[in-house]
């Protein structure tokens, strides 16, 4: 299966640097409309069979434009919302808060699944519901399907689940409003990233996208 992984479009929140990850969370800016209207000529070139979408609004409302391009529904599923802030919900983004949400994230990446968000989830329990979706995806038979979801849930998970993508790279690659990265494999087979937000992700053991290694990003 072609898994393409689309973070959502622009919201207030992110104008703001907010942890904003509860449900059903804001819609999206001007710029966040754009950014879903232009998602269908983004992925022209992909033949898309299933779109799915987070209970979170924004998720729902970036997948909207593409899902009418595509003439299918969106398929939407709680599995795939971001990490839950816990008790950092609403706190700045770039200070100290920020930097242990991220930290927590990327060490379920790095295995550490044990370790529970403060007042949230444990990296088991968000691999699990991401996961079962992916899952359902692969068994449903559909040879490509786009996700709209979220920066830290789609870095966390593409880290812990690819092959040729490590912590280092997902740490130094935050995505972009709509960016989107695009794997292929299936659940028993495992996981391999084709690109980044644009850019080709190398085998593992040979140079990222910039042509420099991985682990010394």
């Amino acid at each position: 299966m072609r898994l393409l992984l689309v973070r959502h479009g622009q919201t207030p929140s992110n104008v703001d640097y907010l942890l904003d990850t509860a449900v059903p969370g804001p819609g999206l800016t001007a710029l966040g409309e754009q950014q879903a209207a232009a998602l269908p000529e983004a992925l022209a070139d992909e033949d898309i069979a299933a779109i799915y979408a987070s209970t979170l609004i924004r998720t729902q409302l970036t997948a909207a434009p593409l899902a009418a391009a595509r003439g299918v529904g969106v398929l939407v599923r709680d599995g795939i919302r971001e990490v839950s802030a816990g008790d950092l919900e609403m706190l700045p983004g770039h200070t100290e808060a920020g930097h242990a949400y991220m930290k927590t994230v990327f060490a379920w990446a790095a295995g550490d699944t044990g370790l529970r968000m403060p007042g949230g989830e444990s990296g088991a329990e968000v691999l699990a519901r991401y996961d079962a979706v992916v899952a359902e995806a692969a068994d449903s038979g559909a040879g490509v399907v786009a996700m709209v979801s979220h920066g830290a849930a789609i870095r966390m998970w593409t880290a812990a689940r690819a092959a040729n993508v490590d912590v280092a790279f997902a740490a130094a690659r935050p995505l972009d409003n709509t960016g989107v990265v695009i794997l292929e494999g299936s659940p028993s087979d495992g996981w391999k990233a084709l690109t980044w937000a644009g850019a080709v992700v190398a085998p593992a053991g040979e140079g990222g996208p910039t042509g420099r290694p991985v682990d010394a990003e």
